[in-house]
C-alpha cells in the first residue's frame, strides 16, 4: 500500500493509542482540486475544509494517507459505455458542461479518472489489510449513469469500485447510500444484478426524481434494490430507524463480502441543497450501524466514498465523525421518537420489501 506520509512519525503514546483503533486509510490527492468549478456548490473548498479539519484536530496522525491511482479505461468501462467516456473526454477538452449542473474544465476528465481510481484504491486498501477506508474524492459519482453524467457527477466512482471488488474475488457487494439525493446512476448500474444489494435513504420528492419505494430491481435483480424515500424534515431518528429496521435484516440475510458506502453528508440540517435534519452525530450512528453489519458479515471490511455535502461548516465535522467510528470509537446515541409521517413511510417500505427479505 503506497502512502504519502509514514506513520513512523507518531510518538510512542500515539502508537499505543493507534493500536487500539482499527486501521483506517483515507485516500486523497491534491490533484482533486484541479476540477475547477468556481462558485459551484461542488467546489474544491469541500476537500480543503475536510483536510484542514483533520490536520487541525490531529486526526490525520491517526489515519493512513493513501495515494490514489488513475482508473484505467477498461475499469471505467465496468460501468460506462465507451461512447459516453469519449463524450466526457471531449467535453472536458472543450470545457463544455455535461448538463446544466455538471460543469467541466480542461482537467475534469483526468480528475474524474483519479476519483474513480481513488474509490478503487479504497477497495484495494481493504484487500491489503486495512479495516476501513474513506476515499475523499471529487467529483462525486452516484448520479452518473452508464450512458451519461449528471448531478455534478462524471463517472460513478462507487459503482466502478464495486465491480473492481468483484474482479478481485468479492462476490456480493452491499452499497449503502446515505447521500440526501437518490443515487440514480448506481441504481441503474445494478438494477438487474443480484450480486449487488443497493440500499438508499434519500429525500423524496427531490433531485433527481428517482428512488421511489417500488423501484426494487428487475429480472434476476428484483429485490436487490432497496429505496427508502423519506419526507423533507426527517431527522436522525428516522434515518436510524430505517437503517436498523430495514437495512440490518436485509444485509444480514444478503451476507455481503464487502460493504461500500456512498457517504454523502448533505442530509445535515442547513446543508443548503436539501431539507433534511440530520446531525453530525447522526452520521456517526449510521456509520456505527453499517460497521456492525461489516463485522458480522465480512470481517469488518468497510469502505466509504465521498459524495455530496456542501455546508463547509458541517461537512468536515460529519466526515470526521464517520472516520472516528471507522477507527473504533463508539458514538453517543440519543433516543427519540420517529416522526409519525416517517414511521408510516417506513412501514410502507417494509411491506414492499417483505416479499424479498425477512424484515
Amino acid at each position: 500500500m503506497r502512502t504519502l506520509r509514514s506513520l513512523r512519525c507518531l510518538t510512542v503514546k500515539n502508537r499505543e493509542f493507534f493500536k487500539v483503533l482499527s486501521r483506517t486509510g483515507i485516500i486523497y490527492h491534491p490533484d482533486y482540486l484541479k476540477h475547477e468549478t468556481g462558485s459551484h456548490p461542488e467546489n474544491k473548498e469541500r476537500l480543503l475544509s475536510i483536510i484542514a479539519y483533520l490536520q487541525k484536530t490531529g486526526m490525520m496522525e491517526q489515519l493512513e494517507l493513501i495515494e490514489p491511482r488513475y482508473a484505467a479505461p477498461e475499469e471505467i468501462r465496468y460501468i460506462h459505455s465507451q461512447e459516453y467516456i469519449e463524450k466526457a473526454r471531449k467535453y472536458s477538452e472543450l470545457e463544455l458542461p455535461l448538463d446544466p449542473d455538471t460543469i467541466l474544465c480542461r482537467d475534469s476528465y483526468n480528475v474524474a479518472l483519479l476519483a474513480a481510481g481513488g474509490a478503487i484504491t479504497g477497495v484495494d486498501a481493504l484487500l491489503d489489510g486495512a479495516d476501513s477506508s474513506f476515499a475523499l474524492v471529487r467529483p462525486p459519482g452516484h448520479h452518473a449513469e452508464p450512458g451519461r453524467g449528471m448531478g455534478f457527477c462524471i463517472f460513478n466512482n462507487i459503482a466502478i469500485a464495486a465491480r473492481h471488488a468483484q474482479k478481485k474475488g468479492k462476490k456480493r457487494i452491499l452499497i449503502v447510500d446515505w447521500d440526501v439525493h437518490h443515487g440514480n446512476g448506481t441504481q441503474e448500474a445494478f438494477y438487474d444484478d443480484p450480486t449487488v444489494l443497493y440500499f438508499s435513504t434519500h429525500q423524496y420528492p427531490h433531485y433527481p426524481g428517482t428512488g421511489w419505494l417500488n423501484e426494487v430491481g428487475i429480472g434476476n435483480g428484483e429485490g436487490y434494490n432497496i429505496n427508502v424515500p423519506l419526507p423533507a424534515g426527517t431527522d436522525d431518528s428516522g434515518f436510524i430507524a430505517a437503517f436498523e429496521e430495514i437495512l440490518v435484516p436485509a444485509a444480514l440475510e444478503f451476507r455481503p463480502d464487502m460493504i461500500l458506502v456512498s457517504a454523502g453528508q448533505d442530509a445535515c440540517a442547513n446543508d443548503g441543497l436539501a431539507n433534511m435534519r440530520m446531525s453530525v452525530g447522526g452520521f456517526a450512528v449510521l456509520a456505527s450501524i453499517v460497521k456492525s453489519i461489516a463485522r458480522e458479515t465480512c470481517d469488518g471490511k468497510l469502505g466509504a466514498v465521498l459524495e455530496g455535502g456542501y455546508d463547509l461548516s458541517l461537512l468536515p465535522h460529519s466526515v470526521a465523525a464517520v472516520l472516528n467510528v471507522f477507527m473504533g470509537l463508539e458514538p453517543a446515541r440519543k433516543e427519540s421518537a420517529v416522526n409519525p409521517q416517517v414511521r408510516a413511510r417506513l412501514e410502507e417500505i417494509k411491506q414492499v420489501q417483505r416479499k424479498y427479505w425477512h424484515i
